[in-house]
């Protein structure tokens, strides 16, 4: 989340007229995440959030996002759902950008989880992943192998302004990745892994809690169809390294094991599972260093430090253990 345009409280109350939520009484800019511009908006009625659809979000995207959150939400996972205009859309236009209202979500991410919360969230991460199973609908995914190479092509020449030797390192992965990367089925599938909608973005800012439980799933404009493991190995990035202490052995094992508990991993899954960690690491490298280079002094957003990532593949590339992971055989 974050906010690349700001919204008038004039023109806010006028595009809230459209919806059945009550009367503004209140907004707030969200600074936190990169993506999309966001506001929380407090009504007579009760508090919602809006989101205005920036940069990579593409509008022909939105009503699969939209029926995605609907679909898990009657399945039982906890998605911020899209609120109905009176006449039955859910996609708006306010300020030039298209937009929506989500209904709001109680719970407060873990920002430094433990493995406590680390396996709460792998076994609710196992429960999303088995309420896409029938979810009809599909999106190829834009950020991997390809997407991957075209932000390097967009960051090469400005790549060492980051860290001397970065464009080095990006194109070393690019060139390991696209020999080993599992291709999808309609590409000539080199291994037979599970694949689904993803979340493809679970960072702990994505993910609520409350009780010591996990509440529910915010922010799912990079779902897409793709590996089940790819998912996995985005988190346990995400969730089990820290800038200041490195890999979290036993936030990972707390992780993938709740996982596994509740949906097994295939023999494949387990022995692709370390080029995932590599592809995911490089994926998000790619996008924070984009927009590191790219940064609106306009905007009210937090850009996240490339270099975090960069780390994270380099303790790839030097060790895999897989009971550092929970890949144990129990």
């Amino acid at each position: 989340m974050a906010v690349y345009t700001e919204v008038s409280d004039q023109d806010l109350a006028r595009f809230l007229s459209l919806y059945d939520i009550g009367t503004l009484t209140g907004k707030t800019p969200i600074a936190e995440g990169v993506e999309n511009t966001n506001y929380r908006v407090d009504t007579d009625r009760g508090v919602f959030i809006l989101t205005l659809f920036e940069k990579r979000t593409r509008a022909e995207d939105l009503p699969f996002f939209m029926e995605l959150t609907r679909h898990l939400a009657a399945k039982g996972v906890s998605a911020p759902a899209p609120v109905k205009r009176r006449d039955g859309a859910v996609v708006s236009t306010l300020c030039g950008r298209p937009a929506a209202v989500i209904t709001f979500l109680d719970g407060r991410p873990v920002m430094t989880p433990g493995p406590e919360a680390c396996a709460a969230f792998g076994a609710a991460l196992a429960d999303l992943h088995a309420g896409v199973l029938d979810f009809d609908e599909a999106r190829e995914n834009p950020l991997s192998l390809d997407g991957w190479r075209a932000l390097a092509d967009a960051c090469r020449a400005r790549a060492d302004e980051c860290a001397p030797g970065l464009a080095a390192l990006v194109d070393a992965e690019l060139a390991f990745l696209a020999g080993a990367w599992p291709r999808s089925p309609s590409k000539g599938a080199a291994a037979d892994l599970p694949r689904g909608v993803v979340h493809a973005d679970l960072f702990p800012d994505n993910v609520f809690f409350a009780g010591g439980a996990v509440s529910g799933f915010i922010d799912f404009y990079f779902s897409c169809t793709d590996f089940f493991a790819y998912d996995l190995a985005i988190a346990v990035n995400a969730w089990c390294f820290q800038p200041s202490d490195g890999f979290l052995r036993d936030n990972a094992s707390s992780l993938v094991r709740a996982y596994r508990q509740k949906r097994p991993l295939s023999p494949a899954e387990r022995e692709f599972f370390p080029i995932m960690l590599r592809g995911s690491a490089l994926r998000f490298l790619m996008t924070r260093l984009y927009d590191w280079l790219h940064q609106d002094p306009n905007a009210l957003v937090t850009v996240k430090n490339p270099l975090e990532l960069r780390d994270i593949i380099l303790f790839h590339r030097e060790r895999y253990d897989p009971s550092d992971y929970g890949l144990t055989n129990d």
